[in-house]
Order: structure tokens, then C-alpha cells, then sequence
């Protein structure tokens, strides 16, 4: 079993007051795909060395497998690592990048030869064995990185960023091949991005850090449909999630099984058990449509961006003075000036205190 368990981990950097990890727990299960995601700066990368052994804790624990690693240097940890930069050996053909760390490990020359060719085979690389890194493009280099990590048999893969120095096209086409990669090996793996949608078409589950801390946990569908705060909706989408100032009523107070919300002079259903009073209202741009002005809850607004994106359109509005980003489809005739009228899905909208942002678990 190679699961990873980590409990209450504290990392404070040394002329630092706020903590890098403010008393994280998290469990991996073995053979599951468990991303990190977060901005610059919250401690995702601190985590993952941590786990590595690059990083030491100022307290709690990790385990491996059911072992305690949490002081082990990494050479004792049984793990894998990818890091953002290539580390690939430009003096070294890349057959002897892939096979380096079995060398290092005093593999038979046989067996070197036999996993070099399986990860160059699986990573399509056996047409560049005998080239040096210098005479390979970015993303070819990437392939080679990965492929020295998974041919060591690790109860662990890590992976930090190990995308963002590619390109755009080069990202989308290799996201596609180290997912079948890894699904393929079945290696418990833990993989570092700030790239949401990396995070989405990846993980198994999804774990969104802020300022040292977990925000939520959770499948990359949950994360998405149903935001634990306004952070994590604001983070995780493309566009973000939109937030509107909205007035609740006829909740417990009213005594009604359901309510309403008033974004504007919009009145929209809202679900029962609601105080009164205000809320954020959160719906992603999708989920959002405009509709002839008769229509019953229809909100006013005015555009103010038209944005053609080829597949769908994306129309920045205002409701009242608060902006709100609609996706909508291509053949959609609005223009800049433009008064339209909103119809917002029901089910797809999520309430938020308007104080903490914090999600109202009304499903």
C-alpha cells in the first residue's frame, strides 16, 4: 500500500510570521491522483517537499505506506519527483536521463535497459534515446523528466508544476498524455498547479489551499459545481464564478417552505429554510442565459464587453453596478450598450454569507 497521510503539519519559514502550513491534514489513497491547487504563495509547494523530505516540519507528521517518513532524508522515502524545470542532465544522451537514478540505484544493466525502453515506449521517446536534451523541444524534455521518475518502481510519483514551462499547445497535448500515463501505472501520485483546469482534468480529487490551509477537498466536479466559500469559487472556473449582492426572504423567519432572492428588481425562487437578510449570490457564467424581457424573473443589464471566443460568446454585463460575466452561445446577436435581460438556472445557483463567504448548505 502506498498511501500518503499527512496530519497537522506546521512549516513556518525562518523571518516569516505567517505559517508557509497552518496545521494541514490530508489523506491520499493509494493509487489515487490528488492534485494541490492553489496561488502563489500558499503553501502547495511547501506541502509537496514536505512529503519529499526537501522540507523538514516544525510539527505533525507524514506517512508512507503506513510508515512514518517524516524525518527520513528522501532516498529513504521510495518516491519519485518531477520538478517544474526540466533537471535533465544536458551532458547525458536520454537514455541515460531516463535509466540515471536505476545506475545510481546499482540496477543490473539488463533491467535498465528493459524499463528505459518501457518509459520511452509509453512517453513516446524512442526516436530521441540517443539525442541530448539540447536537440529536443520543451515538451520532449518534460517526457523525459517524467519518464526518469516513473521507470524507479516509486510507492510515490510528485509532481511540482511540472507543465507550466510549456507552451500552450504543448500543455494541452501533454495534460492529455500524462493523464493516460499515470492511470496507466496507477501510482498514488500528488501533483502541484495554480492551473485550475489542469487541476479539473486530472485529479481524482482536488485539494484548493489558501494562505497555509485547505479551503476544500474534493472531487473536481464537486469543487466546481459547488464551492465551499467564494475563494475557491473566484479560483476555480474560467471565468470565475460570479457573486451578487442579493437580499434573502421568506426563510425560517417567514415561515414558508420556500423563499425568494432579490438581485435588483429580480425576485428568484430560492430554496426553503433561508433567513432573511443579505446574501451572495454565486452562478457561473453557463449557467446564465439571456431571455426575451417578459420572462418571468428576468434580471435587467446592461452589456458592457462582447467577446467572441469561437465556441461561445462571452458577454461582460452590469446588474445595477455589479458586473457579471455571461456565457453564451455564438450565434447570440448583442452589442456593447445593449439592455438584455438574464434568466439564472435555479439549480445552479449557491448562497453565500455575505459577511464570511462562507457556503449556506441548503441542497
Amino acid at each position: 500500500m502506498a498511501e500518503i497521510t499527512i496530519q497537522n503539519l506546521v512549516k513556518t519559514y525562518p523571518g516569516q510570521t505567517e505559517r508557509a502550513t497552518d496545521d494541514v491534514s490530508l489523506h491520499v489513497d493509494d493509487g489515487e491522483f490528488m492534485v494541490l491547487l492553489g496561488p502563489s504563495g500558499c503553501g502547495k509547494t511547501t506541502l509537496l517537499r514536505m512529503v519529499a523530505g526537501l522540507e523538514l516540519p516544525d510539527a505533525g507528521s507524514v506517512h508512507i505506506g503506513g510508515r512514518d517518513v517524516t524525518y527520513l532524508p528522501p532516498n529513504k522515502r521510495n518516491l519519485s519527483m518531477v520538478f517544474q524545470s526540466y533537471a535533465v542532465f544536458p551532458h547525458r544522451r536520454v537514455r541515460h536521463n531516463i535509466g540515471f537514478g536505476l545506475a545510481m540505484a546499482k540496477v543490473p544493466k539488463a533491467e535498465i535497459e528493459k524499463k528505459v525502453a518501457w518509459a520511452a515506449d509509453l512517453l513516446q521517446l524512442g526516436p530521441y534515446l540517443d539525442r541530448y536534451p539540447a536537440q529536443l523541444s520543451g515538451g520532449q524534455r518534460q517526457r523525459v523528466a517524467v519518464a526518469r521518475a516513473i521507470v524507479m518502481d516509486a510507492d510515490v510519483l510528485l509532481m511540482d508544476e511540472p507543465l507550466s514551462n510549456l507552451d500552450a499547445l504543448l500543455r494541452l497535448g501533454f495534460r492529455a498524455e500524462l493523464k493516460r500515463i499515470v492511470e496507466q501505472i496507477g501510482t498514488t501520485t500528488l501533483y502541484v498547479t495554480h492551473d485550475q483546469v489542469e487541476a479539473l482534468s486530472l485529479g481524482d480529487r482536488i485539494a484548493v489551499m489558501r494562505t497555509g490551509q485547505v479551503a476544500q477537498l474534493g472531487r473536481p466536479i464537486e469543487v466546481y459545481d459547488h464551492p465551499s466559500d467564494t475563494f475557491v469559487g473566484g479560483f476555480i472556473g474560467s471565468p470565475p464564478m460570479n457573486f451578487l449582492d442579493a437580499m434573502a426572504h421568506g426563510g425560517v423567519d417567514g415561515g414558508v417552505d420556500g423563499g425568494t432572492i432579490t438581485v435588483g428588481d429580480a425576485k428568484l425562487p430560492a430554496p426553503g429554510g433561508l433567513p432573511d437578510g443579505p446574501v451572495r449570490l454565486g452562478i457561473r457564467a453557463e449557467a446564465i442565459s439571456v431571455v426575451d424581457a417578459h420572462t418571468e424573473g428576468a434580471v435587467p443589464a446592461m452589456v458592457d464587453v462582447v467577446e467572441p471566443l469561437g465556441a461561445a460568446t462571452l458577454l461582460t454585463v452590469r446588474v445595477g453596478e455589479q458586473e457579471v460575466k455571461v456565457q453564451v452561445p455564438p450565434d447570440v446577436n448583442v452589442r456593447n450598450g445593449q439592455t438584455v435581460h438574464l434568466s439564472l438556472t435555479p439549480r445552479a445557483m449557491r448562497l453565500y454569507d455575505a459577511e464570511t463567504g462562507l457556503g449556506l448548505d441548503l441542497r
